[in-house]
């Protein structure tokens, strides 16, 4: 499948397939492979500088691979109007080796360089604010146009974006964001308070409405991540959910071997734990193998990718996963890319009503974000579940 239907294929599923559970966003209404050519802007000669550049090489590599293992065939997003002769757009993701963050940067690679642009992507060796902070040095001295990060930490950056910000560069985030002064808007995949719900929604279902939960998220620093969790907290106060009892939160760090561990620990804690409720997609691959290959009963939901999900999905016994939720990373990066332009170009520069086009994408619209900054969103969750997951797994 071309990555140019992939979007429109996704929006249409929404349409004809959306889940019960999903509620109001609590704010207004898809990385880069296909080419192995990235390269950054004028080179300094500093060592920041030169260790950027090794990075960015991997992580491309890594970036083509990964698109090769989402579509065959060229692909073509719409070519765009806006202004990138000449000019360098830079994604940095949250860490080397996350599956999901090497798809949202194919989307992204994949908009900037049908443009017409120069797309440096850089996917740190940690999932952490200090990995995150060196890239973002070496960027600002790479004099790069614009930053589109995915935060490991919401507030940790601001010293560094502002460097970014002072020195010309246009900031703007995606996936996980960071705090309003540290951007000019958050590219937010879904609506935060839908997500919380269409999670909880899930947890009363296959827990039978009752019993012991968990969580198993990314890192504790993770905005997204606590985003999702404070709502799920919020609506937990609802009466429906008044016989579930959360019995804790384990963070996997986004890695696997510690999400196996986690998981594992909270198999043997909890004898009577029902379900684990995932929110990340490393986490609920490995929670999902060690509860299937354990032949727990233990069930789990939360945000996973098709790919790596679709052995796990099931309505049965043998399967760990009923259902799940999640967008089209790919289409996440897209966005961004389309942000990224819009900002450089002056066509947006951040406020609440602004709108831009985004190409094959459409139409979209600033709105305000619950953390008194703005976002835009790409669209509500969509449940995978066994009656459509075999026309995902090979998509992404």
């Amino acid at each position: 499948m071309k990555k140019k239907v992939i979007g429109c294929i996704l929006a249409a599923a929404m349409v004809t397939g959306m889940f019960a559970g999903c509620g109001d966003a609590s704010s207004g209404s898809g990385t880069g492979e296909g080419s192995s050519s990235a390269s950054s802007a004028a080179s300094s000669e500093s060592d920041s500088s030169a260790q950027a550049d090794s990075v960015k090489s991997t992580s491309v590599q890594a970036v083509s691979e990964s698109a090769e293992a989402v579509s065959s065939g060229s692909g073509d997003s719409g070519t765009s109007s806006y202004n990138t002769s000449g000019k360098t757009y830079a994604i940095v993701t949250k860490s080397a080796g996350n599956p999901y963050n090497e798809k949202e940067a194919s989307g992204f690679q994949e908009v900037i360089e049908q443009s017409g642009g120069t797309a440096v992507v850089v996917h740190p060796d940690a999932a952490t604010a200090d990995a995150q902070i060196s890239v973002i040095q070496s960027l600002i001295s790479q004099k790069v146009n614009t930053i589109c990060i995915a935060a490991n930490d919401e507030n940790a950056l601001q010293a560094s974006l502002q460097q970014a910000m002072d020195a010309g560069i246009k900031v703007s985030c995606l996936d996980s964001k960071v705090n309003p002064e540290s951007r000019a808007t958050f590219v937010n995949q879904a609506g935060t308070d839908e997500i919380g719900e269409a999670l909880m929604d899930a947890v009363l279902d296959i827990s039978g409405g009752s019993g012991e939960w968990a969580i198993l998220s990314a890192t504790s620093q993770a905005a997204n991540q606590n985003a999702w969790i404070e709502s799920m907290k919020k609506i937990m106060e609802e009466d429906k959910y008044k016989d579930l009892k959360l019995v804790e939160i384990a963070y996997g760090d986004d890695e696997n071997q510690k999400s196996t561990d986690q998981t594992q620990a909270l198999l043997s804690k909890y004898p009577d734990l029902k379900v684990i409720c995932a929110p990340t997609t490393v986490g609920i691959s490995a929670a999902a193998k060690v509860i299937q290959d354990s032949g727990s009963s233990v069930k789990l939901t939360g945000l996973g990718l098709p790919s790596e999900m679709a052995q796990y999905i099931g309505d049965d016994d043998a399967h760990s996963c009923p259902y799940m939720f999640l967008w089209n990373p790919i289409d996440v990066g897209r966005l961004g890319a389309y942000t990224s332009m819009a900002l450089e170009d002056g066509v947006i520069t951040g406020k609440s009503g602004e709108t831009f086009q985004t190409g094959d994408m459409g139409e979209y619209t600033i709105t305000d974000a619950a953390d008194g900054g703005t976002e835009i969103i790409l669209g509500p969750p969509f449940r995978f579940d066994s009656s459509n997951i075999d026309e995902w797994k090979d998509v992404y």
